[in-house]
């Protein structure tokens, strides 16, 4: 984790004390159901929770203090609540083995990182819809393979990153309930010294579900499609990121990011506006898509359990969901501001002579009689023209004074086939399927 990219309550979750006290509530939880059904006295549970309604803080260096002796962090964490607890807590543990705490400790972190994800999905999901109401009929270029195409609206650009975000929410919430599963099982899972009902019992006090079958780890085949859909919505962040770095450049300018009062651009050339925001958005979405093999690779464990996976879940789970939580938040920062310019979308638009037209004249060529491959030769030898011309010369009236053109158009059906509000017709129900409208 780099601080530089984190925030305070995503980074929380990771944070050893919550870790501690995740693992605490585990053992509580599971002590008072082993009381309940008589394996264990009662007065051993209340115990438990008695000095933990009274206990003033997690002691993260006496517990660090006695792994460094037991090379053993769950046993180190147990022996620490013993030396507090007394006596009762012998009771503590019964029949459970490390990764009944460990994995269903990671659950909880897991769920936790993934509700504050699906707010930050929210938040970035009201800007974008926002702006996309704001510029639903702003019109400006399309563009395929980086070259003009035909028009579109900057609020269909905003529509078309709702949507898919949109999807990356239904995806995360899959994702979340995929992985929010308690295991209580014992070595190897077998429940041989521990009652089926306990696990139950500790999964609905931590809000998760039962895992059906573990062979004393939870599968990891959730784990890898946790992180896979971590990995998806970083690749739908850097989308819209490299369209606003597209956008921004120079010959473009028809979006920037917002520029503070006193930033700097460059330390050489003080004219600099450069995307830095997007651009780091770009890098960020690299890291927390290599997390996805790891993940992967994960699943294959030796047998009912190896800990092969352990080194590497301490690394993706506090780093892709803290980067992406950052991430996220910075992209809502970037839409929530960016500066849009319709003026330049307009002079882009007119940029080429006429060229976003040619295939309403070549379909209407078509109507009018010429076969398919005529009406291409037609419009296009006109429009290489203009194309050459950089966009000095006018498609229409090359077209107007192409007697093999005005033999199948007059030159009243050709203006009209130069009017922008047709391509923006069906603006309306696009907008009705992405918003609902």
């Amino acid at each position: 984790m780099v601080p530089r990219y984190a925030r305070p309550e995503m980074t929380a979750i990771w944070a050893a004390e919550n870790r501690f006290r995740i693992w605490f509530e585990i053992e509580a939880h599971a002590t008072d159901a082993l009381a309940e059904f008589g394996v264990v006295p009662k007065e051993a549970a209340k115990a438990l929770w008695d000095w933990w309604a009274t206990s003033p803080a997690i002691d993260v260096a006496a517990i660090d203090a006695i792994e460094a002796v037991t090379k053993h962090d769950v046993i180190a964490f147990l022996t620490w609540v013993a030396e507090n607890v007394g006596e009762q807590a012998r009771f503590m543990h019964q029949g459970m083995t490390s990764s009944d705490v460990l994995d269903t400790c990671l659950a909880v972190q897991l769920a936790q990182a993934a509700d504050i994800l699906l707010a930050d999905l929210d938040a970035l999901l009201e800007a974008i819809e926002r702006r996309a109401h704001e510029h639903k009929l702003t019109p400006t270029i399309g563009r395929s393979h980086g070259i003009h195409a035909e028009p579109v609206t900057f609020g269909l650009k905003m529509a078309e990153a709702y949507a898919e975000f949109s999807r990356c929410k239904t995806r995360l919430l899959a994702a979340r309930e995929e992985i929010a599963t308690c295991a209580i099982s014992g070595a190897v899972g077998t429940f041989a010294n521990i009652d089926p009902r306990v696990e139950a019992h500790v999964a609905a006090k931590l809000g998760l579900s039962v895992e059906p079958v573990s062979t004393q780890v939870i599968p990891r085949d959730r784990h890898a499609m946790f992180f896979a859909t971590l990995g998806v919505i970083a690749s739908s962040i850097e989308r819209l990121a490299v369209e606003v770095r597209h956008l921004q450049r120079t010959e473009v300018l028809e979006a920037e990011e917002y520029f503070s009062p006193g930033q700097k651009g460059s330390s050489a050339m003080p004219h600099k506006r450069n995307p830095v925001l997007t651009e780091n958005l770009t890098g960020l979405a690299r890291m927390v898509r290599s997390a996805a093999i790891p993940a992967m690779e994960n699943v294959a464990l030796w047998h009912e359990r190896d800990i092969s996976h352990s080194s590497v879940e301490r690394f993706i789970g506090p780093d892709a969901t803290i980067t992406l939580d950052f991430a996220l938040a910075r992209l809502t920062g970037v839409v929530d501001k960016l500066l849009v310019y319709p003026e330049r979308m307009q002079k882009n638009l007119d940029r080429m002579g006429g060229l976003v037209h040619s295939q309403r004249v070549l379909l209407a060529l078509t109507q009018a009689g010429a076969s398919r491959e005529e009406s291409y030769v037609l419009v296009q030898r006109n429009a290489m023209k203009v194309w050459e011309s950089d966009g000095q010369l006018s498609l229409l009236d090359l077209l107007k004074a192409d007697a093999d053109v005005t033999a199948k158009l007059s030159a009243d059906e050709l203006t009209a086939l130069f009017d922008l509000d047709y391509h923006l017709k069906h603006v309306d129900t696009i907008f009705a399927r992405v918003f609902g409208e």
